[in-house]
């Protein structure tokens, strides 16, 4: 049986509670995208699907093709009853640190909802400060519908904000990796430097700033 989390519990505490989870109401599924990149915001979505109005091929956003991510990123912000995404900028990920910023993200994305959710399940382990009941799965993108299609919209807004970054930064390939450590992006950050759009806090990138300023205080 999973554990069930209170929903005032901080990000890095998990409490046991008891109360019920067959309550009527509205179900949000929430999760994220760009946890790991060295660059760009963090992205979260919460989305409230409709029963009356399916939708078919949801899944973990990773084990889908780009192709058919898109697709169903249309058809999840026309068919759910309601969605939002949010995202917490590149300076908050540096001031906050990254878990703190993805809770900031996914709290800013169920208080998005034009519809308040009864319950709020989200992917992982942890759980942002909500104002209601919530549960963490982990594995959820996998398991629960409204969690997959939640992945589905955090991950294309951040590919696609990705896609745009690499129109004004071609030097290092955002639109290939996806701000991902790849040996292509560990190259071009040796080779240009860090773009304002980098993590500061992240040790590949602090590294290229570093190297980037020793070479400047010796020109």
């Amino acid at each position: 049986m999973r554990s069930k989390k209170s929903f005032n519990a901080r990000p890095d505490t998990v409490l046991q509670t008891s109360f019920s989870w067959d309550l009527p109401g509205l179900v949000a599924g929430v999760d994220e995208a760009g946890r790991g990149p060295l660059a760009g915001p963090v992205v979260a979505a919460a989305v409230i699907l409709d029963d009356l109005n399916p939708i078919a091929g949801l899944n973990d956003s990773k084990k889908l093709t780009a192709l058919k991510r898109e697709r169903l990123y249309d058809e999840i912000r026309a068919k759910a009853l309601c969605c939002a995404v949010a995202e917490a900028s590149v300076e908050e990920i540096d001031r906050l640190n990254i878990l703190q910023a993805t809770m900031l993200a996914m709290q800013r994305a169920v208080q998005g909802l034009r519809l308040k959710p009864s319950k709020v399940l989200v992917d992982g382990n942890r759980l942002p400060v909500l104002s209601v009941l919530a549960e963490a799965i982990v594995g959820g993108d996998a398991k629960v519908q409204a969690i997959s299609a939640a992945s589905i919209l955090a991950k294309v807004t951040r590919d696609r904000w990705c896609h745009e970054l690499d129109q004004r930064y071609p030097q290092y390939g955002f639109s290939a990796h996806k701000g991902y450590g790849t040996a292509e992006h560990l190259q071009a950050l040796q080779r240009h430097g860090a773009c304002p759009e980098h993590r500061k806090s992240f040790a590949p990138v602090a590294q290229a700033l570093s190297v980037t300023s020793v070479e400047g205080a010796h020109g």
